[in-house]
């Protein structure tokens, strides 16, 4: 689950990691009395916007009706205002949201971190993921941060440090403070730097991150080491530990028919193809993906309904596929371990006679558990639903369908 940036600053705050502040808002009167706040709070005329979307790159993105960046400077409340009603309710586009973009909801209003003159700022990256190679978590870091961090990654790949840490433990001292080492500060910047990437690290682990990025990692003329900006992903499978967190979900920020999926505990990912496939396990899916795309097609979604799936799931994922105006056919292709291939095929049915006219081709292929009951089922239906028994049955009937 993806958090966005306003609410990543506040987990961090819990663990110590001193955080750019600011104020989250959904409203241009919200942001003009934001602006307010940070004025009187902090004494600097100056204060940043920033869209909130998931997604990066938001300072070079653009907002597709009114052409503004989706991160500004403002120095008064009426450039506050300005900027506000530009960005609320505009399309973000950025190099990772594609063409289509992304909805403006919310604007993070935050206070300026560059008084200081260049000379006297530095601003770094940081991140930590699972390196799965290892089995280790790994903190990769820069002294180059900033909006440029990819271009650095690429042309000077040497200014991208690496520590593995053991995940059966906190971070080591002697790893923090060789980090603050390769970063090159000192004196009492050496030891705010040691500070946040203890703390940093111990809030990855602690709220079950996937992936947190700072970017940029931003150290000023008074030595404080503060985190500007925050991208933090965390892994589904841990939510139940956190309800808290769990309630951040912003549902608007992703693709509805994954949303929709989740409810039924389907394991859908949408795809730009024209065939939609609806398999049990993950592996079988990959395979029946690859045997779409060797027969002329391009597979239109990922959907592994799992090992307990019954006939309202399968139901559920086939109104789900038929959602996709690109879908051309679908290819149903269970293998029966677990689940009954019966209750497959009654899935099927019912979604065909609830959903009316269905004018795309369907094949079935159903294997193993009560098989036989599943096809007679199929045949004794009078549905247009095309059974298959080997895979390169299904294959064929997938060929003549998109051609």
């Amino acid at each position: 689950m993806n958090l966005h940036e306003y609410q990543a600053k506040e987990l961090l705050k819990k663990y110590n990691v001193p955080v750019q502040e600011g104020y989250a808002c959904s409203t241009v009167a919200e942001a003009e009395e934001a602006y307010r706040n940070i004025h009187s709070q902090y004494g600097s005329k100056f204060a940043v916007i920033k869209a909130q979307i998931h997604a990066g790159g938001r300072g070079k993105g653009t907002v597709k009706e009114t052409g503004i960046n989706g991160v500004k400077v403002v120095k008064s409340a009426e450039d506050a205002k300005d900027v506000a009603q530009k960005l609320l309710g505009g399309t973000l586009v950025t190099l990772q949201t594609g063409e289509a973009g992304k909805l403006v909801s919310k604007i993070l209003v935050a206070q300026d971190m560059y008084y200081d003159g260049p000379s006297e700022r530095k601003e770094f990256y940081l991140s930590i993921l699972l390196d799965r190679s290892s089995g280790q978590n790994v903190i990769m870091y820069s002294t180059e941060g900033g909006m440029n961090i990819e271009d650095v990654a690429h042309d000077t790949p040497d200014k991208i440090f690496k520590e593995w840490v053991h995940p059966g433990g906190g971070l080591p001292g002697f790893q923090a403070r060789k980090i603050a080492f390769n970063l090159g500060v000192t004196g009492e910047a050496l030891k705010n730097m040691v500070k946040f990437v203890t703390n940093i690290y111990n809030a990855y682990v602690g709220l079950d991150c996937a992936m947190l990025e700072i970017n940029p990692l931003f150290k000023g003329s008074d030595d404080k080491v503060v985190a500007v900006d925050c991208k933090m992903s965390l892994d589904d499978n841990a939510l139940m530990r956190h309800p808290d967190i769990a309630a951040m979900r912003d549902v608007t920020e992703e693709d509805p028919t994954e949303v929709e999926a989740g409810k039924y505990n389907l394991n859908f990912v949408k795809l730009d193809g024209n065939v939609g496939c609806m398999v049990n396990g993950a592996g079988l899916a990959m395979a029946t993906m690859d045997m779409i795309k060797l027969s002329g097609g391009e597979p239109a979604n990922f959907l592994d309904v799992g090992g307990t799936a019954n006939a309202q799931t399968v139901e559920a994922g086939f109104k789900i596929i038929m959602q996709d105006p690109n879908v051309k056919a679908i290819l149903i292709n269970i293998f029966g371990g677990i689940v009954r291939c019966d209750r497959v095929a009654q899935g099927v049915i019912d979604a065909y006679k609830n959903l009316g006219n269905i004018n795309i081709p369907i094949i079935v292929r159903l294997q193993g558990t009560n098989a036989v009951e599943a096809k007679k089922l199929i045949d004794e239906s009078g549905l247009q639903v095309q059974s298959a028994i080997q895979l390169s049955e299904a294959a064929d009937l997938v060929k003549k369908a998109v051609a």
